[in-house]
């Protein structure tokens, strides 16, 4: 169910930024980009974990940084690192003791983050879009 609702969620708010042309706006990717990456830093808050709080910060750090050097260069940065924050989600559970992340999550978001990463990449092409604002 969890795989289901991401894939969903992320159809719907592509299809909501490109129907709105939001999407024609060289930020809007990286920022939800920048958003998901600072989830992990709000469950550590919510868990009352500091240990987590700063464990998360890292990777935090990492997946802003690319959404900034994509949002500079090239969107397809960002692309990278939607996709990688799904890979992430996989193994994150593994990795990381954060009792704030819901157990549903690092599955939700996986699916999300995979389903946003490949809408840009599809947004992108020639054919599928958009050529003001994502050059």
């Amino acid at each position: 169910m969890e795989y289901a609702i991401g894939v969903g969620l992320a159809a719907l708010v592509g299809l909501f930024l490109w129907g709105v042309g939001l999407d024609k706006d060289r930020a809007a990717y990286p920022v939800i980009l920048i958003v998901i990456a600072i989830l992990y830093e709000l469950f550590a808050v919510l868990g009352g974990s500091t240990t987590a709080l700063v464990s998360e910060l890292l990777p935090t750090t990492i997946f802003i940084g690319v959404s900034v050097l994509g949002f500079r260069t090239s969107l397809w940065w960002v692309v990278a690192g939607l996709v990688g924050h799904g890979v992430y989600d996989i193994f994150h559970p593994a990795l990381f003791t954060n009792p704030g992340v819901p157990v549903w999550w690092p599955m939700f978001c996986m699916a999300y983050d995979v389903v946003a990463g490949v809408f840009l990449a599809w947004r992108l092409m020639p054919s599928g879009g958009v050529k003001a604002g994502f050059a």
